[in-house]
C-alpha cells in the first residue's frame, strides 16, 4: 500500500498539472463569485465603481471583491497579490506605481481595462446561460483551481490515496473558521456584521487564510539590536587604540612575558571578531501550523503533506541502552503526522541481536502506545519521559476514561521495560557458539566486523495494525554489511547507507535525522519543518531545517554548560539571518535533493530598467522595461522546460550532460521512469556518469530522478528489499562520490559540520526553527570527564577539517557561500587553536606573582582610560547580547567558564592529537577509568573518571593559588609601596581561578575527595616549574665583571 501510495504521488502529481494546463487552454476562466451586497471581503465596505460607472474589479483572474482603498493598500504595503488566487495585482488607471510594475506587459503610463472586463462579462453570461452553479459546486471548482495555483508555485500537489485528516467533522472545520474570524477582527480586517452575513462564505475565508505565508520572520527590535551593534563598533575602535598602546609601550624588564601576552591578546581579538560578526543580523522565525493544515489537508481531498523518512542511528546497545532507543522510536511512531507518510529507519552499526529483539518488542508495544498517545494528545510521546514528568497530567483532559487507560498503559509500559531489561541481562552473557535466533538459525551479526547486510521491516502497510485496527508508520531495522579491509566511515557511512535504503523502499523527499537518545518532544515538530520546506518560495532553496538541541537530566546549575544555550540561542539565531545555521548532527530535517549533491534552483532575476539608446551594460537613463519573451511561452512548454532547466541546474557544473556519452539504459529503470515524457528522458545523464556518481543500482538511480520523492506504481516489495540489501553492501561506494560530494561527507569525526558546509558552498540555504515547545530532547554527559571527552571529539573533528582540503579558509570561494557565513565556519575549525594562547595567558599571572614582574609598565592616565573602556565594552557586549537573545546571565557565565576549562584541557589535547593523526598517522586515545558514585539523583554528576585531560587545568589552579600566596607574602614583607602593583597581578590570577572554579568543584567531588594521582602529578609539575623559574630567573641582569661582596671586616 505504501509503495502504491508513493506511486500515486508521482503519477498523480504530473497528470494533475497536465490536466489543469489543458483546462486553462480550452476552457473559459471560472466565474467569479460576487455577493449581492458587493462588499469588500477585506474591510466590509462597498466595492464602489470606477469613473466610467463600471464595477471596480481589482483582480481580473478570479474577480475577488476588494475595494479600491484595500487594493491600493495591498499594492503599497502588502504582498501586491490577490488574497484569493495569489495573482499579482495589475496597476489600474490613476493608481500610483509600485515596485514591480515595470514587469507588466505595457509601456504606457496608464491603461484601460474595458476590453478585459467586456470579455469577462461575456464569459460570465455564457457560463450562466449554460449552467447554474450552486455555492457548493463553485467552491469545489475553486478548490481545484487553487490546487493548480499551488502546483505552479512549487508546492506539492495531490496524491492518489486517502490520508488521515485533522478536520474530521464539520464542527472542527467551523471552529477553525471562527478562530480565523477572531484573528481577522483583532487585526481590523473583518467586520463582525459582515462575518455573519453568509455562512456559505466560510470556505472563502479559509482559502484566503491558506494563501497566507506558512511562516514569517520576526526581526529583533531595533531598540535591542541597534545598541548592541553600536557597542560592537565601539569595541573595535577601543581595541585598535588598546593594541596601539600595548605595542608601543613594551615592558622592558619582562620583555618575554610582554611579547607572549601581546601575541595572545591579538589572537583573542581575532577569534572574537570571527565569533562576533556572524551575529550581526540575528532573526527569529514563527510558523503557522493552522495554515499548513488548511492548505495541504483539505476536507474531502487527499492529504498533500510530503512524506518524511526518519533516521535513528546507534552503534552499541550496551553503551546506548535499548530502552532509550525504544523511547525514541515510539515518539517517532506517535508523531502528529499522517501514518502513511512517516517511515522510521533504525541503523544498527554494531549488528546487535539485542537491538534487533528490542525493536521487535517495541513494535509490539507500539500497537497499544500509539493509539493511546494520539487519542489523548499527550506530550511528550516517549513513555519513559511522559510517565516521569512531575506535572499535573490531568490538565486539559476531559475524557472520563483517561485516568483508567493511563494507569493501564503505565502498567503495560512497566512490563515492556521488564522485557527489555531481560534482553539486556541475556546479552551480557554471550554464548561461545554465538547468538541463535528464534527459528534456530545463527545470528548473522555474531562477528560485528564481518557480517552481511540485514534488513527487517516490522510495521507499515504489510505489518501489524494497532489495537484499534489502524495502520502504523513503517519501522525498518538496518545493519549494513561489514567486511575486513573495507572502510566503514563510522556514523557518516551509516547515515549514507540509510539514505540509500530509504530511497529504495520509500523515497520520501525529506529526511529527519535523530540520534538514538534524542526523542521527539513536540509531536508537531515535523509539521513545523514542513512550514519551511513546503513553502512555494523558500522551500526549494532549503537544504535543511535545523532545530535547537535541548537536554534532560542536567542539574539546575548546569555546571559544565551542557545545554550550550549561548550557542543555540545566540550564535544560531545570528547565522539564521545570513545563510542559515550550521548542521549540528541531530534534530535536522533534510531536503533529499540537497544531500544528493545537486545545486539549488536559481531564481531568475528581474530584468533591469534599460533602453535601446545605450548598450545593455550602460543603462542609467529612464525608459521602458525590456521584457523577456520567455513569459509568453505556452503553459505546456513552460512545464517541461522548467523541469529541464531545474534538473540541469541541479546537476552542477561538474555533471553537465555530455552528448557524446552513452545514454542511460532506460529499460533497466523503466518502472522508475513512468510518468516522464520523452523530452524529460532526453535530459537524463548518461549511464556511466550516473553509476560513477550514485553507484550501480538502477532502482536507486531512478529514485534520484524523482524530485518530489515517491516510488513507481506496481513496485514489488520483495524486489525492493533485495535491492536495499545491495545498496548497503560494503563495496557499493567504491569508485563513487558517496562521502565526497554526495550524502554525509567523510574525512572528519564531526561529519555534521563538513556536510552542512558543502551544502552552503553550493548555494543552499538553511533555516533555524525554534518552536515554543522544544521539538526534540536528548541526554548529555553531566560528569566532568565525559563532558571533556565529548568536547575533545568535537575539537578533534575541527582540527581534521582544518588540515583537509575542505578547510573554509581556502575551500569553496568559487561557490555561493556568503562571507559572514564563511567567517562562522572558519571559527568552527580554528577555535581549538585558541587553547595554546589561552594556556599561556592563564600561566602569566602566576609567573608575574612569583617573579614580581608584570606585562604592563606603569600606566598613564590615558592608558588607564583605554583599559577601562575595553573592560566596560566587554561587559556591555555581553549584557546587550543577553537582552536581545533572552539568555539568562547564569547560562552565559557558565559558558564563559567552560570556554576556559575546555580550552586548557580538551582543546589543547585535540590540537596535538589532530596534528599527530593527520601529519604522522599516529592515533592517540585517552582512556577513561570510572570510579563508583552514589546511586542518587544526579549521581553521575559526582562520578569521577580519571583521564589525562584533567592534569593541565589542575596544574593551572595550583600555580595561580601558589602565585597569589607568594605575591601577598611579598607585599606584606616589602611594605605599603608594593601593594599598588600587586592589584593588577591579583586581578588576572583571580580571573583564572574563578573561571576554573567549576572544574575544581567537579574535581573535588561530592565528598571533597580527589584521586591521589591527580594531586601528585599536579603538585609535582607546579613545584618543579616554580623551583626552576626561581633558580634561573631570566629577568635578573647578568654580571660580566668580578663579583663584589662585602668582606665582613670593619676597616
Amino acid at each position: 500500500m505504501a509503495s502504491n501510495s508513493m506511486a500515486g504521488f508521482i503519477t498523480g502529481s504530473h497528470s494533475h498539472s497536465q490536466l489543469s494546463l489543458d483546462s486553462d487552454e480550452h476552457q473559459p476562466p471560472p466565474p467569479s463569485h460576487q455577493p449581492s451586497s458587493k462588499t469588500c471581503r477585506v474591510c466590509g465596505d462597498e466595492v464602489g465603481i470606477k469613473e466610467d460607472g463600471e464595477l471596480f474589479v481589482a483582480c481580473h483572474v478570479c474577480g475577488f471583491p476588494v475595494c479600491r482603498p484595500c487594493y491600493e493598500y495591498e499594492r503599497s504595503e502588502g504582498n501586491q497579490c490577490c488574497p484569493q488566487c495569489s495573482t499579482r495585482y495589475k496597476r489600474h488607471k490613476g493608481c500610483p506605481r509600485v515596485a514591480g510594475d515595470e514587469e507588466d506587459n505595457f509601456d504606457a503610463d496608464d491603461f484601460e481595462d474595458e476590453f478585459q472586463l467586456k470579455n469577462r462579462h461575456d464569459d460570465l453570461d455564457q457560463h450562466r446561460d449554460g449552467s447554474h452553479v450552486e455555492n457548493g459546486d463553485y467552491n469545489q471548482q475553486k478548490l481545484h483551481s487553487n490546487g493548480q495555483v499551488f502546483s505552479s508555485a512549487g508546492s506539492v500537489t495531490g496524491k492518489d490515496f486517502e490520508g488521515e485528516k485533522d478536520l474530521n467533522s464539520n464542527a472542527e472545520w467551523q471552529e477553525r473558521v471562527e478562530k480565523w474570524k477572531v484573528r481577522q477582527e483583532k487585526k481590523g480586517l473583518l467586520n463582525k456584521e459582515e462575518g455573519k452575513e453568509d455562512p456559505g462564505e466560510d470556505d472563502d475565508y479559509l482559502l484566503a487564510e491558506a494563501r497566507q505565508p506558512l511562516w514569517r520572520k520576526v526581526p529583533i527590535s531595533s531598540s535591542l539590536i541597534n545598541p548592541y551593534r553600536i557597542v560592537i563598533v565601539m569595541r573595535l575602535v577601543i581595541l585598535a587604540f588598546f593594541f596601539r598602546f600595548r605595542i608601543l609601550t613594551p615592558a622592558y624588564d619582562a620583555y618575554p612575558l610582554w611579547l607572549i601576552s601581546v601575541i595572545c591578546e591579538i589572537w583573542f581579538a581575532l577569534s572574537w571578531i570571527l565569533d562576533q560578526f556572524p551575529k550581526w543580523l540575528p532573526i527569529t522565525r514563527e510558523t503557522y501550523l493552522d495554515r499548513l493544515s488548511i492548505r495541504f489537508e483539505r476536507e474531502g481531498e487527499p492529504n498533500q503533506l510530503s512524506p518524511v523518512d526518519v533516521y535513528v542511528s546507534t552503534v552499541d546497545p550496551l553503551k546506548e541502552p535499548p530502552i532509550i532507543t525504544a523511547n525514541t522510536v515510539l515518539s517517532i511512531l506517535s508523531v502528529d503526522y499522517p501514518v502513511d507518510k512517516v517511515s522510521c529507519y533504525v541503523s544498527d552499526d554494531g549488528a546487535s541481536m539485542l537491538l534487533f529483539d528490542s525493536l521487535a518488542e517495541t513494535a509490539e508495544f507500539a500497537r497499544r502506545w500509539v493509539p493511546f498517545s494520539k487519542k489523548y494528545n499527550i506530550e511528550p510521546r516517549a513513555p519513559e519521559y511522559y510517565f516521569s514528568e512531575k506535572i499535573d497530567y490531568l490538565k486539559d483532559k476531559v475524557q472520563p476514561t483517561f485516568v483508567k487507560e493511563r494507569r493501564a498503559m503505565k502498567r503495560e509500559y512497566e512490563e515492556f521495560k521488564v522485557k527489555i531489561n531481560a534482553l539486556v541481562a541475556k546479552a551480557l552473557k554471550k554464548p561461545e557458539e554465538g547468538w541463535v535466533m528464534q527459528d534456530g538459525t545463527p545470528w548473522p551479526g555474531n562477528n560485528t566486523r564481518d557480517h552481511p547486510g540485514m534488513i527487517q521491516v516490522y510495521l507499515g502497510s504489510a505489518g501489524a495494525l494497532d489495537v484499534e485496527g489502524k495502520e502504523l508508520p513503517r519501522l525498518v531495522y538496518i545493519s549494513r554489511e561489514k567486511r575486513p579491509g573495507y572502510p566503514h566511515h563510522k556514523k557518516a557511512g551509516a547515515m549514507n547507507a540509510l539514505v540509500r535504503v530509504s530511497a529504495v523502499l520509500t523515497n520520501a523527499p525529506f529526511m529527519l535525522n535523530l540520534d538514538c537518545d534524542h526523542y521527539i518532544n513536540n509531536s508537531k515538530a515535523i509539521r513545523e519543518a514542513m512550514c519551511f520546506l513546503m513553502d512555494p518560495q523558500l522551500g526549494k532553496k532549503l537544504c535543511y531545517v535545523q532545530f535547537p538541541q535541548r537536554f534532560d537530566g542536567i542539574d539546575r546549575h548546569d555546571r559544565y554548560a551542557n545545554r550550550n544555550t549561548v550557542f543555540f540561542d545566540i550564535n544560531m539565531k545570528g547565522l539564521d539571518g545570513i545563510q542559515g545555521p550550521v548542521y549540528v548532527g541531530t534534530g535536522t530535517v533534510f531536503n533529499r535533493q540537497a544531500l544528493y549533491g545537486y545545486d539549488p534552483p536559481v531564481s531568475e532575476k528581474r530584468p533591469k530598467m534599460t533602453c535601446d539608446c545605450w548598450p545593455s551594460w550602460c543603462c542609467f537613463c529612464c525608459g521602458g522595461s525590456r521584457k523577456s519573451k520567455s513569459k509568453k511561452k505556452s503553459g505546456r512548454k513552460g512545464l517541461f522546460s522548467g523541469l529541464y532547466t531545474k534538473k540541469k541546474k541541479m546537476m552542477g557544473k561538474d555533471y553537465v550532460r555530455k552528448g557524446s556519452g552513452t545514454m542511460f539504459d532506460l529499460e533497466e529503470i523503466e518502472e522508475g521512469l513512468e510518468g516522464y515524457e520523452e523530452l524529460e528522458k532526453s535530459t537524463l545523464m548518461s549511464q556511466k556518469n550516473f553509476e560513477k556518481r550514485f553507484g550501480q543500482s538502477p532502482v536507486f538511480i531512478a529514485s534520484t530522478l524523482v524530485e518530489n520523492g515517491g516510488l513507481p506504481e506496481g513496485t514489488n516489495t520483495q524486489s525492493l528489499v533485495k535491492e536495499a540489501i545491495h545498496v548497503i553492501s560494503c563495496g557499493y561506494e567504491e569508485k563513487t562520490e558517496w562521502g565526497k560530494e554526495i550524502g554525509w561527507i567523510y574525512g572528519s569525526v564531526t561529519e555534521d559540520i563538513l556536510t552542512g558546509f558543502k551544502m552552503h558552498c553550493r548555494g543552499w540555504k538553511s533555516v533555524y526553527c525554534m518552536p515554543k515547545r522544544p521539538a526534540f530532547k536528548g541526554s548529555a554527559p553531566i560528569n566532568l570527564s565525559d563532558r571533556l571527552h565529548q568536547v575533545l571529539r568535537w575539537a578533534l573533528g575541527s582540527i581534521e577539517i582544518f588540515l583537509s582540503r575542505h578547510c573554509p579558509l581556502w575551500y569553496g570561494y568559487a561557490g555561493k557561500l556568503k562571507y559572514l557565513e564563511r567567517m562562522a565556519y572558519i571559527n568552527t575549525i580554528v577555535y581549538p587553536f585558541t587553547s595554546i594562547p589561552l594556556l599561556a595567558y592563564c600561566t602569566i599571572p602566576a609567573v608575574c606573582l612569583l617573579t614580581g614582574k608584570f606585562i604592563i609598565p606603569t600606566l598613564t592616565n590615558l592608558a588607564s582610560v583605554w583599559f577601562m573602556a575595553l573592560f566596560i565594552s566587554i561587559i556591555l557586549t555581553g549584557v546587550l547580547e543577553l537582552r536581545w537573545s533572552g539568555v539568562l546571565i547564569e547560562d552565559w557565565w557558565r559558558n564563559e567558564q567552560f570556554w576556559v576549562i575546555g580550552g586548557v584541557s580538551a582543546h589543547l589535547f585535540a590540537v596535538f592529537q589532530g596534528l599527530l593523526k593527520v601529519l604522522a598517522g599516529v592515533d592517540t586515545n585517552f582512556t577513561v577509568t570510572a570510579k563508583a558514585a552514589e546511586d542518587a539523583e544526579f549521581g553521575e554528576l559526582y562520578l569521577f573518571k580519571w583521564t589525562t585531560l584533567l592534569i593541565p587545568p589542575t596544574t593551572l589552579i595550583i600555580l595561580n593559588i601558589v602565585g597569589v600566596v607568594a605575591g601577598v607574602s611579598d607585599a606584606i614583607n616589602n611594605g605599603y609601596g608594593s601593594w599598588g602593583p600587586l592589584f593588577g597581578k591579583l586581578f588576572f590570577a583571580f580571573w583564572v581561578i574563578v573561571h576554573l572554579y567549576p572544574f575544581l568543584k567537579g574535581l573535588m567531588g561530592k565528598q571533597n575527595r580527589t584521586p591521589t594521582i591527580v594531586v601528585l602529578w599536579s603538585i609535582l609539575l607546579a613545584s618543579i616549574f616554580s623551583l626552576i623559574w626561581v633558580r634561573i630567573d631570566p629577568f635578573l641582569p647578568k654580571q660580566t665583571g668580578p663579583v663584589l661582596k662585602q668582606c665582613g671586616v670593619e676597616c
